[in-house]
Order: structure tokens, then C-alpha cells, then sequence
């Protein structure tokens, strides 16, 4: 049984916004499924929902020109839901052993809609930007993100030799917790980095290999290995392309940073560990060849049961898979910066 109720009374009362966490937690205690109205009966929705599995989100109804905000943090994933007729967002967390801190996270953005008049998007972007300034220190970036980054950067100078800088920069996307890592009108990318000797990748999200209806997915799959002093590190790769963006395209490179800033990178982290490709990126058309698992994984679970299932990441290996024929001109021109 779901229970469905507003918080708070039916006038404009501030606190009709927050949903305790000793109400909350007595829903989870019971694995009882809630739904709590935190804007009453008016609009827009803001539900704060609790499943019998022990989850909690945010739905937040969006409007006929609201888009669905874009999450810069691994932890947490924005997806368009339909409930009870309505076009909603629905913010969630991936892992649950941080459910206090995501609630009060959930409550902050609940605040901007319901008593600040924000929009989804709005609501949620300025408190991400609040916390990290807040939280803001230098950061030394694990491994795993560090090989991300730099097959990034890879691909990126790929694109700006045969589009601009302007163009590479603006189609940069993983940054903003969209899907794919780079969006073009004709294509999107998907780049693995690894410095393992396999191709075996990491995929996160059911959606993360899934081509956009309008355009196809290339998946571009990098190995760096670890160098002399003679390679290249982190920051040095960074500071190249931003000196290169500065003079070829002044007007990207604030969102270049902006983008540095929200893939965890810090220009005061000590990173000193030099880099080189070990082979050539492997590019492959996401398609029928290419070993995933699709959204319609779901499709042959009943409505009750698939709402419960959730596949957060799985792993592929490609090391033996050749390269697809043809692949666009804008990705044959790997190399570090």
C-alpha cells in the first residue's frame, strides 16, 4: 500500500516543503512504500517518494518548456517519468549508503521549487552549485577519472582538428551528466578509457549505450599506459588544449573550465603521473554487433516488477573486436594533447 499525502498544511506554509528524515525513516523502517505531496495539493508537484525497497527520490513535474535537469554527479541520476499523466523528473540516488546525505540534498531542491519559485532545472543546479562551493577544496582526482579525462581530451582534439575548437568544446557533454560524453548534430560519442591491457569497460546505465533516434552512437575506446618523463600528464594535457582554445576560440574557454570543474578536476591537485596512449582508439558503430544490454532488457517484466529493477552498470570487453568500417572523419586523429 502506498501511502499519499501532502506535508504540512494546505496554505502557503514554508514548511509544507520538508519531509523529515524521522518520517521518512519510519517508511523505510516498514519498507513501506509513500508518496509525500511536499507542495500540497498545488502545483507544480514536488513528490518525495519512498519505495518499499528502501529508495528515495524526488519527482518534480516539469513544464511544457522545462527540461530535465543534468546531473554533474555520479551518484546522482535525473530521468523523465510519467506519473498520473504528468511529465515529471525523477532525481535518484545509485548507491544507497548515502540516503541521509542525498535527503537533505532532496529537501534543498524541494525549498527552491516550493518556496522560492525556482524551476526544476533552476531548483537543482544552483543547490549542486551552493554545496560545491560550499565543499569546495582541492581535489586530487582517483585514477579511474584521471584515464577518463584524458581519453576525453583525446577525443576532443580529434574533434577540433576537423570542426574548431567552438564546435569541440560545445559538444562536450559528459561533464553535465548527459548520456553520451560529446554530442554533434550528425553523431555522439561514447568514450571508455582504460589503462588496462583488455578493453574491458565499464557501463553505466542501460541508456549509456543507447543511440539517440535522430543520429548514431560511436563508441571510442582508449588505452593509455603509464610513461616516461618524456609523456604527458594531467594537467599538461589540460593546460594544452585550454592555451589551444584560447587561441583559437577565446569564447569557449570558460565553459571549458566550467566542465573541468564539474568532471572533480582542480588546477591546486598535485598530479605529476605521466601518461601516453598505448595503442590506437578503437572505434565501433553502437550497433547490433556490439556486445550491450538495451533498455528493452526490461520489456518482458511485468510493469510492478520492472519499477523495482534498476541496472546501474555492467562491464564489456571489445579487445578482439575489430574496428567498424568508416567511421567519421573527426575520429582519426587520436593522440594526447
Amino acid at each position: 500500500m502506498i501511502a499519499d499525502a501532502p506535508v504540512g498544511d494546505e496554505k502557503n506554509n514554508p514548511e509544507s516543503s520538508y519531509a523529515s528524515w524521522s518520517r521518512v525513516e519510519k517508511f523505510l523502517s516498514k519498507r513501506q512504500a509513500a508518496i509525500l505531496r511536499l507542495n500540497g495539493r498545488r502545483t507544480p508537484r514536488v513528490d518525495y517518494v519512498i519505495s518499499e525497497t528502501g529508495n528515495i527520490a524526488l519527482h518534480l513535474q516539469l513544464g511544457p518548456r522545462h527540461q530535465v535537469p543534468r546531473s554533474p554527479l555520479p551518484l546522482v541520476r535525473i530521468e523523465e517519468v510519467a506519473y498520473e499523466g504528468l511529465r515529471m523528473a525523477r532525481v535518484r540516488l545509485t548507491q544507497d549508503r548515502l540516503l541521509r546525505d542525498f535527503h537533505d540534498l532532496l529537501n534543498a531542491v524541494a525549498d527552491r521549487i516550493v518556496v522560492h519559485g525556482r524551476t526544476p532545472d533552476q531548483a537543482f543546479n544552483e543547490t549542486v552549485r551552493a554545496w560545491m562551493a560550499l565543499l569546495h577544496q582541492p581535489r586530487s582526482l582517483g585514477a579511474e577519472k584521471r584515464i577518463g579525462l584524458l581519453g576525453e581530451l583525446s577525443v576532443m582534439n580529434s574533434l577540433a582538428d576537423k570542426f574548431g575548437w567552438d564546435t569541440a568544446v560545445a559538444a562536450w557533454k559528459g561533464p553535465e551528466g548527459e548520456e553520451h560524453d560529446f554530442g554533434l548534430p550528425a553523431f555522439d560519442i561514447e568514450v571508455k578509457s582504460t589503462a588496462a591491457e583488455t578493453r574491458t569497460h565499464t557501463i553505466h546505465g542501460l541508456g549509456q549505450l543507447t543511440p539517440n533516434p535522430d543520429r548514431p552512437l560511436w563508441l571510442v575506446s582508449v588505452q593509455i599506459t603509464r610513461g616516461g618523463t618524456q609523456d604527458r600528464t594531467l594537467p599538461e594535457c589540460i593546460n594544452a588544449v585550454r592555451r589551444r582554445i584560447s587561441e583559437a576560440a577565446p569564447g569557449a574557454v570558460s565553459t571549458f573550465d566550467r566542465h573541468l570543474n564539474m568532471s572533480g578536476w582542480s588546477p591546486d591537485a598535485p598530479d605529476d603521473e605521466h601518461w601516453t596512449l598505448r595503442n590506437a582508439p578503437l572505434v565501433l558503430a553502437v550497433d547490433e554487433h556490439l556486445p550491450r544490454l538495451e533498455p528493452s532488457l526490461l520489456d518482458s517484466l511485468p510493469e510492478e516488477t520492472r519499477r523495482l529493477v534498476s541496472i546501474d552498470q555492467y562491464r564489456i570487453d571489445v579487445t578482439h573486436l575489430p574496428a567498424s568500417p568508416d567511421p567519421p572523419a573527426a575520429l582519426r586523429a587520436f593522440r594526447l594533447p
